[in-house]
């Protein structure tokens, strides 16, 4: 497993990125929040523009490749205080089961490292199944949050926090 990093001015990952998130996303997705209010989080969120956007403002955007070099997944993330943000935390269903998150979590441990932060927070909606995941990768429930995010969606998410162990 590896991580690509994407940068902004690079038109051609931005467009691979949008794409394989656009499709992760959707699939997951739809049955949780509906195909409406989720085709309009990914044109929110998941554009070239939108991503473009993250990245002028401080996200890091990475690829999560497998061996070979296939896009299997994404990472977004950036410090928001003394946390670094776990914004965006995907990969491709056929990817998941085989401990790769547990790698993708050690890599952004590493990032929130460096920037000498004290924990990972991210934010997961409350019929995601993925809050299983996150449990057993050690995050912990601090908070919910709702948040009203335009044309009468909202985003309804537990709030999970990862304490970074510096001894």
């Amino acid at each position: 497993m590896q991580f690509k990093k994407v940068e902004k001015d690079d038109l051609s990952s931005l467009q691979k990125l949008s794409k394989l998130a656009a499709g992760i996303v959707k699939k997951h997705f739809d049955p949780i929040i509906g195909p409406e209010q989720n085709d309009y989080m990914i044109d929110k969120f998941l554009s070239v523009e939108s991503i473009t956007e993250q990245l002028k403002e401080g996200y890091q955007y990475y690829f999560v490749q497998d061996e070979q070099g296939e896009n299997i997944g994404f990472l977004a993330f950036y410090p928001k205080e003394e946390s670094m943000y776990l914004s965006k935390f995907y990969l491709k269903e056929e990817a998941r089961g085989k401990g790769l998150s547990r790698k993708m979590l050690d890599f952004v441990v590493e990032a929130a490292r460096r920037e000498g932060l004290t924990s990972i927070r991210l934010n997961v909606n409350k019929n995601n199944s993925a809050v299983k995941a996150y449990q057993k990768l050690g995050f912990i429930k601090v908070g919910e949050r709702k948040k009203d995010i335009g044309k009468g969606f909202f985003m309804d998410d537990f709030v999970f926090e990862y304490r970074i162990d510096y001894s």
